[in-house]
């Protein structure tokens, strides 16, 4: 093998073009061996393979500095700069690398941690300003996919890229995908230039200011090789547009391109996964009561950010939903301003985004949805310690942020029917905008009656009645509480438990209710504790008697976590939690 002996890119340097095909091939049998054990990101790297040897071949990194837009295209990247073990080696050799560009793994080849889209030629012009003042040569090399050409960012690197006027390389690549279809009109124009071959008269990126290269033969490393080595050096901002296949080589990926952007480990034959047990999600009961809701009421209209999949919209329910499903793009912004607009015009939106993209938008939450007091919903999913576990896409810190906004009422749902009755009362209310935190521990069922109406102002609801300890336990970590509250009576206290429903404010009157027989309250929330909702009821006893436990994640950027360990780190095992109870309580 090739790869096992390529511990730089200057290793490639020597190879005639039939050995760097050669290369090709292992690189991309490599990427397959390790998202059928691993998982990952499989249809973007198997569709910039080529490109990756010939970049690597023509430049001269770690002088020549590369940047990967959301890391989705990476993978060969890092096969090629001595982390090829982590993708043919055995699980502790592939556990040791992840999935996106990070310096803590390699401080020579990988300039940032990038995860999250759109924001590749941004901090490229940062580079180029650095070189430009320092006076050194090196190239700064971009590589940004077409989907991530509709998130707003994109467009102000562009743009800024152009007034320095410099050289920097952005290497588009299109695949005519982004995680799903792409949405936007500059995909016009994308597709005017695949069909001219680069020649029609419109041409975005010359408008901008760039110099403009086509390469149609995306797979052809002779190819892409000789239109790296026409700009390499150059002096000017310059786009090599390259039309690539997503999930190029590898039949399932290329036949389903949405199913195959991410996936579970699978059988690399022919694609399959194992059976997994059947269970319930929100995104398929969410997606399933949207197009139930859209059957009598047209005003209705789902909103996703470029992963419609996220909230259970899959391509046919796309199809079903119509006019009254609208994907904005990898575009958090858009969604949001787009959202509020919406709903002034008389819809009723319900914009659904994971907790790590929804802090793409604070300014949107604040100017354009909660300073308007417009009555559009924000369905928050993957919120917690249990969802997504990668340095860029820490799900924990939307709670602080959604509850630091005037005007925006957070909720927090303990179960599917209380999410239910919430998401009804949100959408079908017409004076505030509603955010409501999606469980992410699965779903769970309780016949326990649950409100139909819901109060502006923050309403608690005490389940339980006791004495001594108060546990107010919110959303996903609701059951916790009540794990807490039985380990708690084997210690002979009668604990009170709490589901306070809402997260941004207190309830004055329940909290004072409970200084009566009670001598400390527990706190309990899936999320960065530091600013979360913890700390405001710790805040409002400030100058009580009453003790406070506050419960959560603390402050900081975790990276592939185990989920236990975090929990224990924090004190947050419900042993731990009692322990802590009754160590408070002896004092």
């Amino acid at each position: 093998m090739y790869i096992e002996n390529i511990n730089s890119p200057a290793d490639l340097k020597g190879l005639d073009i039939e050995a760097l095909r050669v290369v090709c091939d292992e690189t991309r049998a490599a990427i397959i061996k390790r998202v059928s054990r691993h998982g990952g990101h499989v249809g973007p790297n198997l569709g910039f393979v080529e490109a990756t040897v010939a970049l690597h071949y023509v430049f001269n990194a770690p002088t020549d500095k590369f940047v990967f837009d959301v890391s989705h295209q990476c993978y060969p990247h890092k096969i090629l700069t001595g982390r090829a073990s982590g993708f043919y080696g055995d699980d502790d050799q592939m556990n040791a690398v992840s999935g996106f560009t990070s310096p803590a793994e390699s401080p020579l080849y990988d300039n940032f941690e990038i995860g999250h889209t759109s924001t590749s030629i941004s901090l490229a012009t940062g580079l180029q300003k650095a070189r430009d003042i320092k006076g050194t040569k090196e190239n700064i090399v971009v590589v940004i996919g077409d989907g991530s050409l509709s998130g707003g960012e994109a467009f102000e690197g562009f743009d800024e890229a152009s007034e320095l006027g410099t050289g920097i390389i952005i290497v588009v690549n299109d695949n005519e995908m982004s995680i799903a279809e792409n949405h936007g009109g500059i995909y016009k124009n994308l597709r005017a230039l695949r069909e001219s071959k680069g020649q029609c008269g419109h041409n975005w990126f010359k408008a901008l200011g760039f110099d403009y290269q086509y390469v149609e033969e995306g797979h052809d490393v002779e190819k892409l090789i000789a239109a790296f080595q026409s700009v390499k050096d150059t002096d000017k901002p310059t786009v090599v547009h390259v039309h690539t296949e997503k999930g190029h080589g590898f039949a399932p990926a290329v036949e389903d391109k949405e199913g195959w952007h991410w996936g579970n480990p699978f059988d690399p034959k022919d694609g399959s996964r194992p059976e997994s047990p059947a269970s319930e999600s929100y995104e398929e009961l969410f997606s399933n009561w949207m197009l139930e809701q859209m059957k009598t009421d047209p005003t209705i209209v789902a909103i996703s950010a470029g992963v419609p999949i996220g909230a259970g919209f899959d391509a046919a329910k796309r199809e079903l939903a119509g006019a009254q499903h609208v994907d904005v793009g990898i575009a958090e912004e858009q969604a949001c301003a787009m959202a509020s607009g919406m709903a002034k015009g008389g819809l009723r939106p319900v914009w659904s985004v994971h907790s790590t993209f929804i802090q793409r938008t604070y300014d949107q939450l604040a100017q354009d949805l909660c300073v308007n007091q417009n009555p559009a919903v924000v369905n928050v999913t993957l919120g917690g310690i249990g969802t997504m576990n990668d340095i860029t896409h820490v799900c924990l810190f939307d709670i602080p942020m959604l509850c630091s906004i005037p005007g925006l009422i957070y909720m927090a749902p303990t179960t599917c029917e209380e999410y239910f009755a919430m998401l009804s009362w949100a959408v079908r209310q017409d004076r505030k905008p509603i955010a409501i935190r999606v469980p992410s521990n699965g779903v769970v069922h309780s016949d326990a009656e649950v409100d139909a109406e819901y109060s502006y102002e923050p309403s608690y609801k005490i389940a339980k009645k006791g004495s001594q300890v108060a546990v107010i336990a919110a959303g996903s970590f609701y059951q916790k509480g009540e794990s807490v509250v039985r380990l708690l009576a084997d210690k002979g206290i009668d604990a009170t438990l709490v589901n306070p429903r809402y997260l941004h404010s207190v309830d004055a009157a329940v909290l004072d209710s409970l200084k009566a027989g009670h001598k400390l309250v527990v706190t309990l929330e899936d999320g960065c504790k530091d600013g979360g909702f913890g700390d405001r009821i710790a805040s409002y006893y400030g100058d009580s008697d009453m003790k406070v436990l506050v419960g959560g994640i603390k402050k900081d950027f975790y990276d592939r976590f185990d989920q236990q360990q975090i929990l224990a780190d924090n004190r947050l095992l419900d042993g731990q939690i009692v322990e802590d109870v009754l160590r408070i309580l002896s004092r």
